[in-house]
């Protein structure tokens, strides 16, 4: 209300025209509608056009999995910019402040953010839902207190949002928890300490982004692999940014470190970077599981077994006498304890529900969450081939390490080496 009041004053001055838009979250039943109240009659004394509208945010939270802050703020946003749209308005207000901003400072470096994050808001930035509208942030320099102070002064009427208080909310935990306790134990000019620190920061992350965007439109550049880990990292990011990807820094660092490395980032597209330091997308069909499979008795002292793209040269040895050692490495190859794998074993791929126990673990995992975290890339997933024994245990898992249950150890009679090759 206080920016109202301001706007208003400066209106007749400054040759504005100005609108009153209001988004009623119906969060706090009767409250909210009273604030929405507030805010229509006000517009209505100051003769302003007066636009509202009303949202189930809990419904939107709930189907698009987000925090009732977050999906709060998409449906506000998305309100505001086709609300300026239609007025055709180019700039729309918003009362953020300085108190804002450090809480913002917080959030942001507790979620991992870059330097352009940490940076904050800024006075003017492109809405969010339309490039074409501006958001502008007219009190981002004054503290809440000097607004209080204002609306006192002035007599200006203003509602309080009772959830402000709820301390289970992640900004309320901040506000009077976290930031309070701060500034007593520890800096008691916090806020102007963060300030200062986030000038620096967001001059610092916009000089790197401008020296990226020079690096990427230069018809000779230097080498991606030559420049700081902050341009290269920047020089990513913007173009995943560019390409409508979303540039968390686990795909920006991969990206940056390995290139011609393809990184799946949904069931239809995977990403990669070249040498040069271009960002390539691919897009293919979504890998389905394959249920081929064969049986193979493992007779005699070797064999061949080929099966889908890949070749398996087996022999069975009985172990060496004396004390235990364990054989050399070998790419491509792993030496199992014979008895414990048995003499039928299957051969087939990856399917859904599959757990494996890599060696060193304490119990089995889910073999999807071990291709996950070893960065198996999706596409390739559904090519692994496994082995299993007749009780339906996997012994082996094609790139994987050697399983607990079949490694060799002072007990074992008889060795399995298995060497295997993939021809495609």
């Amino acid at each position: 209300m206080v920016l109202l009041h301001v706007l208003a004053r400066l209106a007749l001055a400054q040759k504005w025209k100005l609108a009153v838009a209001h988004f009623n979250h119906q969060l706090r039943g009767r409250s909210s509608d009273a604030d929405e109240k507030l805010v229509r009659n006000t517009a209505k004394k100051l003769k302003f056009p007066f636009v509202a509208e009303r949202g189930n945010v809990k419904k939107w939270a709930r189907e698009k999995k987000l925090s009732l802050e977050m999906a709060a703020r998409e449906l506000r946003h998305d309100f505001l910019a086709r609300s300026a749209a239609d007025l055709k308005f180019k700039k729309i207000a918003l009362a953020h402040h300085a108190d804002d901003q450090v809480e913002l400072f917080f959030v942001r470096l507790l979620r991992g953010a870059g330097g352009d994050g940490m940076a904050g808001m800024k006075w003017l930035s492109p809405s969010s839902k339309d490039k074409n509208i501006f958001l502008a942030r007219p009190l981002l320099d004054l503290p809440k207190a000097t607004l209080a102070a204002y609306a006192k002064e002035q007599r200006i009427a203003f509602r309080e949002d009772a959830t402000n208080a709820q301390i289970e909310i992640q900004r309320n935990h901040l506000r009077h928890e976290l930031l309070p306790w701060l500034a007593k134990e520890f800096q008691p000019a916090l806020s102007r300490v963060i300030l200062r620190q986030m000038e620096i920061v967001g001059a610092e992350a916009e000089f790197v982004t401008d020296a990226a965007r020079a690096w990427l439109k230069a018809t000779r550049r230097r080498a991606f692999s030559k420049l700081p880990p902050a341009l290269q990292r920047r020089s990513v990011q913007l173009q995943l940014i560019e390409l409508g990807l979303t540039a968390n820094f686990d795909l920006i660092e991969q990206l940056r470190e390995r290139a011609n490395g393809p990184v799946t980032i949904s069931p239809k597209v995977a990403v990669s970077r070249e040498p040069s330091g271009n960002i390539q997308v691919k897009q293919f069909k979504p890998q389905t599981f394959v249920h081929e499979e064969t049986k193979v008795r493992l007779r005699g002292k070797a064999g061949k077994i080929a099966f889908k793209n890949i070749v398996v040269n087996w022999v069975a040895t009985p172990s060496l006498l004396g004390p235990f050692r364990l054989p050399k490495k070998e790419v491509n190859a792993e030496h199992f304890d014979a008895d414990k794998v048995g003499i039928d074993i299957t051969l087939r791929h990856w399917q859904p529900g599959d757990r494996f126990q890599p060696i060193g673990m304490a119990s089995p995992v889910k073999l999807q969450d071990l291709f996950i975290n070893g960065k198996f890339p999706r596409a390739e997933r559904h090519r692994v081939l496994v082995g299993v024994t007749t009780a339906g245990v996997l012994f082996w898992v094609e790139g994987l390490r050697l399983a607990e249950g079949f490694k060799l150890d002072k007990n074992t009679r008889n060795q399995l080496i298995w060497r295997w090759k993939r021809l495609c």
